[in-house]
């Protein structure tokens, strides 16, 4: 049992991390009196896209898609490695330069196409020319998702599409639309459920309300399907299966955000530790109070177990296994952990961490919604209790 980090992967987090610093740090610097304020305009928006398409240039942005499309074929533990890096970095704008776990970058849900509509769609994705969204959920569909309502019926040579999805984060901008209907509804997540990938501008197909959650504006959008012509080719997979598809690229997925939440974790904890050298009280630095001392300890502690069990996921899945069980629990125990060091962060700044000018509380918003989106930790719970027999 080897828990060393292959040298090659190190030599390609020391590339990331050089380009992050480079690149991204002097942007970040730039629009900090926006960051401060919660703010984000479309100029800087338009910045993070232009450092995008640097990162795709590198090779960094879809390093885990297929070199057939223009990725690097990168296997999940290198592109968890490289998630968690750039969480690591507390940097707003890093968000941008890698594809994993953005929905707005490109999934290799979208390698199940026809090889033909590769270059027409997936490569320009990869190159970050275009971004995509992932409509599945609908307001009367979130965790069970296969209950979906949105219909697929094949006309001639088009499918017509008639529903409604909700909470798709890039839904407003995107170019494509990964969208998930019931061809069969009795069969559904049976065979019954179909993806398709359909255009912006495709005809029906019109975006609703902007929604603004707890986090703020987080791009999401409802997505509105009133005879939505769609051409037939444009069909993701196999006819009935594409629930199917959707779910089998959960488990790396699964990894991608638990490294996410190691690296948000990582960089709360050192920059809490730092402050808790800086802070004085009472004649001393707050570090110095046992109270401080057990919540950072506690929170490197969980930091620690929570890499080593998304290392572990990400390796099973190079492995070729489908670990559902280690997917559920990486989900669960990552998002739980991010938010309780979220939450021992605002305490330790104490009033200075209840500042929307501070370094936390942003962080402790934006953090809360990773334990209800792709999988709530309810249904994370059950779906432990099921692989244990219950």
């Amino acid at each position: 049992m080897d828990f060393a980090i292959p040298q090659d992967y190190q030599d390609l987090l020391a590339s990331f991390r050089s380009f992050l610093e480079r690149e991204v740090r002097p942007v970040e610097e730039f629009y900090a009196v926006q960051i401060q304020d919660d703010v984000f305009t479309e100029e800087m928006r338009e910045a993070g896209l232009a450092l995008r398409r640097k990162s795709a240039e590198l090779g960094f942005y879809a390093a885990h898609m297929p070199e057939s499309v223009g990725g690097q074929g990168l296997s999940n533990l290198g592109s968890a490695l490289l998630v968690e890096e750039g969480a690591k970095s507390g940097l707003r704008f890093g968000a941008f330069v890698l594809g994993p776990p953005n929905p707005e970058a490109p999934n290799p849900i979208l390698m199940d196409l026809p090889e033909h509509l590769h270059p027409k769609y997936v490569e320009p994705l990869v190159r970050a020319e275009t971004t995509m969204c992932f409509a599945l959920t609908e307001p009367e569909a979130g965790s069970d998702a296969q209950s979906i309502r949105t219909t697929a019926v094949l006309r001639d040579d088009e499918w017509i599409l008639n529903g409604r999805k909700h909470l798709i984060t890039n839904g407003a901008r995107a170019d494509v639309a990964v969208v998930f209907a019931v061809t069969d509804r009795d069969k559904r997540a049976s065979g019954g459920i179909t993806a398709f990938l359909v255009e912006r501008g495709a005809p029906g197909f019109v975006v609703g309300k902007h929604q603004k959650t707890l986090a703020g504006d987080t791009n999401q959008a409802e997505l509105i399907f009133e005879d939505c012509r769609v051409p037939r080719e444009n069909m993701i997979g196999e006819l009935g299966y594409g629930f199917a598809s959707g779910m089998r690229f959960l488990n790396g997925g699964r990894a991608f955000i638990g490294a996410m939440c190691v690296g948000i974790a990582d960089h709360l904890v050192r920059i809490c530790t730092q402050y808790a050298k800086d802070r004085h009280t009472f004649g001393k630095p707050i570090g110095k109070y046992q109270a401080v001392q057990w919540m950072l300890a506690d929170s490197a502690l969980e930091v620690h177990a929570a890499r080593l069990m998304t290392y572990h996921l990400a390796w099973l899945v190079d492995q070729g296994d489908y670990p559902i069980k280690e997917s559920s629990m990486v989900k669960l125990n990552n998002t739980e952990m991010v938010n309780r060091v979220a939450d021992r962060a605002v305490q330790i700044y104490g009033g200075m961490g209840l500042l929307t000018e501070g370094p936390v509380e942003r962080i402790f918003r934006w953090v809360r919604m990773l334990r209800i989106v792709e999988g709530t930790s309810e249904i994370q719970r059950v779906i432990i209790a099921r692989s244990l027999g219950l």
